[in-house]
């Protein structure tokens, strides 16, 4: 059996804690070590478990991981996450989220290392609204925007990709 890449996911060198990746030698398409790449995560579901990582959130971490990894100088990459949906409550704050599911909310640290890095993070008001979320709700990293459409929209417009799940 030819493997194209390692077995076990690596650490990463971005954002330790979150975002393992797994090194893909020489691979047929090459990776752009030159342009800006910018992308926007629309994440708008969480998977059940609130005592987990959300999984979609993660994968900021682990795009800026990979990209570095293979070589893709970080100044070149741009992130953002558009949260809406069930996701909303992933980026609660911890007393917030304790009283929805008596856990401290496990994205607290994965959203704190996401925003250290440049990365933004968007709640959509809309979401917010209809379920009843405070700004005083939402970890202090985390913007508001009018809406999950608006938001983007408006990172689309300056050229950023949008990856949806």
């Amino acid at each position: 059996m030819i493997l194209f890449c390692q077995k076990e996911p690596q650490q990463g060198t971005v954002i330790k804690e979150f975002g393992n990746t797994y090194e893909v030698e020489n691979p047929d398409f090459k990776t752009d070590l030159e342009n800006e790449l910018k992308v926007v995560f629309d994440v708008g579901r969480s998977f059940g478990d609130s005592t987990k990582v959300n999984p979609l959130m993660n994968t900021a971490a682990r795009y800026l991981n990979m990209h570095v990894n293979a070589g893709v100088p970080f100044k070149n990459l741009k992130v953002a996450l558009v949260i809406h949906g069930n996701a909303a409550n992933d980026i609660l704050k911890d007393n917030a989220y304790q009283a929805k599911f008596n856990i401290k909310n496990p994205n607290t640290d994965l959203i704190t290392a996401l925003s250290e890095k440049g990365v933004q993070i968007i709640l959509c008001g809309q979401t917010a609204a209809h379920r009843k979320i405070t700004k005083s709700d939402i970890h202090p990293k985390v913007q508001l925007a009018l809406s999950a459409m608006t938001a983007l929209v408006q990172l689309q417009n300056k050229n950023y990709k949008l990856i949806n799940f």
